[in-house]
């Protein structure tokens, strides 16, 4: 892990040298990534996956605006675009990227839709950190990870066109499988970060 001084601070980063493309691709050559909610977040980092490489499956409210979003950037209903549950039953990867209220709302479901193994992703930590108002704790046979990157989803899917990247800071949760950390370092490669910053998730919160 490499070491930057940011104006008299220096963090501990990995970077694109460090954990790169090809790697990503083999970590997640057995994934299925589901991307939950394409509203702020979701359509950036699914966008980004799929240009990477990487087969994305959207779950989303079938028939509301996001879901008819989703089919305007390409994903095929019945095929790469399905309602929450039948997504999320097919992911090894579930990322959590709808609204905090969305979360709560749908958590049930998706619950019940996670094998022993699954990874559960999030992009913010709200949900897990405030488990006693939201209701979300996750299962013991799951990882739990974080990708947060450091600008809205509109940055994210630029800055990935215009080749500069971006920021994120990462964390984990919970590492059941032992590959929690590879799984989130493959991740945030693959949604096109540049550097990454370790963090928890009540850090990243607050």
């Amino acid at each position: 892990m490499a070491k930057i001084d940011f104006g008299g601070i220096v963090e501990e980063v990995i970077t694109s040298d460090e954990f790169s493309m090809e790697k990503a691709r083999d970590v997640l050559k057995d994934e299925t990534i589901v991307v939950l909610g394409y509203g702020v977040q979701g359509p950036a980092q699914a966008l980004n996956l799929k240009d990477n490489g990487f087969p994305v499956i959207i779950g989303q409210i079938e028939g509301d605006e996001f879901w008819n979003k989703a089919i305007t950037d390409g994903f095929v209903p019945g095929k790469t675009l399905l309602p929450i549950e039948v997504a999320a039953k097919k992911g090894t990867i579930i990322k959590e990227l709808l609204s905090d209220a969305g979360q709560v709302a749908t958590w049930p479901i998706v619950k019940e839709c996670l094998n022993e193994g699954d990874a559960l992703y999030f992009s913010h930590g709200f949900a897990i950190v405030y488990k006693d108002q939201t209701g979300i704790v996750p299962p013991a046979d799951i990882d739990v990870i974080m990708v947060a990157p450091k600008g809205s989803g509109l940055n994210v899917r630029r800055n990935f066109l215009d080749g500069s990247g971006i920021n994120s800071s990462y964390a984990i949760h919970q590492d059941f499988t032992g590959r929690a950390t590879e799984r989130t370092h493959a991740l945030a490669t693959a949604i096109g970060s540049g550097y990454l910053f370790p963090t928890t998730f009540e850090n990243e919160v607050y």
